[in-house]
């Protein structure tokens, strides 16, 4: 991959971030993304639904509320997007096993690019809801629009590419990624960027040297969401790393081995992501005609799902062992100084349901 990205800047220039991460993360033969597991403690990144089993069963009470606040149709369409080793959809699913109706609604959508990680969705989704058979996609815009949505996203939207626009005095101008020697170094352009039209207005004073931060397919995605969710109706869960109001900050980070590496030094081998700015997807989403709700912390949401009740239950009988696998699982999740509050959620719904669980409408 970092030849193949030497090749390309060489031949072509300098690459915006956004291009460097979608190589590195998506290409078809090297990208990161695209093969193998990255997740659990043999991986680079652990994610919420591989801490915690409360952590998709919380979701998937929440998803079937919202099937019923729609009246329970007959059909619904339940989509993740990049559902991983298939963890939180197994969990959603074996805890609503029991609400009447729900299963049988079901066309389920897993958007996702790894063959890997689809075959291990195909075998957790088959243990716990054989019924239900998955059709995958490499992309939302291919799943069919013709009937409510209930959507979940959880550490999606921090692995979309993002621009990077650097503050120089007067003006913004775009991070690139250029060559220097065999290395890859970060470079800025030689202009203005037209981008810092699309900053939020806050920005403005930024002092020189700052850096703002545009994820424009995650901007396009929340519209896309949104405006189904406004025609057909349903919800969206959103959940992910980030900030709630619009904020300076180069949050690129590379992830391997669970550790914090160079962004540029081993493209296609470590995870890269970067804040989600959830004031940028909730502008989107109200653009297109749908209610948001959010975003609040992780930790007040899970707590407002009873995520403490669950986790009583299932340690009320359980050995000491158990007990604090489990007690230490729900802590990580909620505890501010763990993942409470810099994880944010962020609800999408049509205009004529009510506020879901865990929210307030903005």
């Amino acid at each position: 991959m970092l030849q193949r990205l030497r090749t390309r800047i060489a031949l072509a220039g300098p690459l915006t971030v956004a291009d460097y991460m979608g190589e590195a993360l998506g290409n078809a033969h090297q990208g990161y993304y695209r093969d193998g597991d990255p997740f659990g403690a043999n991986g680079d990144v652990i994610t919420a639904p591989e801490i915690s089993q409360i952590f998709g069963e919380l979701v998937g009470a929440w998803l079937a509320e919202r099937w019923q606040s729609l009246g329970s149709p007959t059909r619904a369409r339940l989509v993740e997007l990049g559902p991983g080793r298939g963890t939180l959809m197994a969990d959603a699913l074996r805890a609503t096993r029991n609400v009447a109706g729900f299963h049988a609604a079901l066309d389920l959508h897993l958007v996702e690019i790894n063959a890997t990680m689809r075959v291990a969705q195909k075998r957790a989704i088959a243990a716990v809801a054989p019924e239900l058979q998955p059709h995958w996609h490499d992309s939302f815009a291919s799943i069919p629009d013709d009937a409510p949505l209930l959507l979940a996203a959880n550490e999606f939207f921090d692995a979309l590419p993002i621009r990077q626009l650097q503050r120089t005095g007067s003006d913004w101008r775009e991070r690139l990624v250029a060559l220097d020697g065999e290395r890859l170094r970060f470079v800025l352009a030689p202009g203005p960027s037209p981008l810092a039209a699309l900053l939020d207005p806050t920005l403005g004073a930024a002092r020189a040297g700052a850096i703002a931060e545009l994820c424009l397919p995650g901007m396009a995605l929340a519209q896309d969401i949104a405006a189904r969710i406004a025609r057909q109706r349903g919800a969206a869960l959103i959940v992910d790393y980030g900030h709630a109001t619009p904020a300076l900050g180069d949050s690129l980070q590379a992830i391997a081995g669970h550790r914090r590496a160079d962004p540029l030094a081993d493209p296609g081998n470590a995870d890269l992501s970067a804040h989600v700015d959830f004031a940028a997807l909730a502008r989107s989403a109200m653009a297109q005609g749908a209610l948001v709700c959010g975003p609040t912390t992780q930790g007040e949401f899970l707590q407002a799902l009873g995520i403490e009740l669950r986790c009583r239950a299932l340690t009320k009988s359980a050995d000491a062992t158990t007990s604090a696998i489990v007690e230490g699982g729900v802590a990580r999740l909620i505890e501010p100084k763990q993942m409470g509050t810099l994880f944010k959620v962020l609800a999408l719904v049509d205009k004529r349901s009510a506020p879901p669980a865990g929210f307030h409408a903005a």
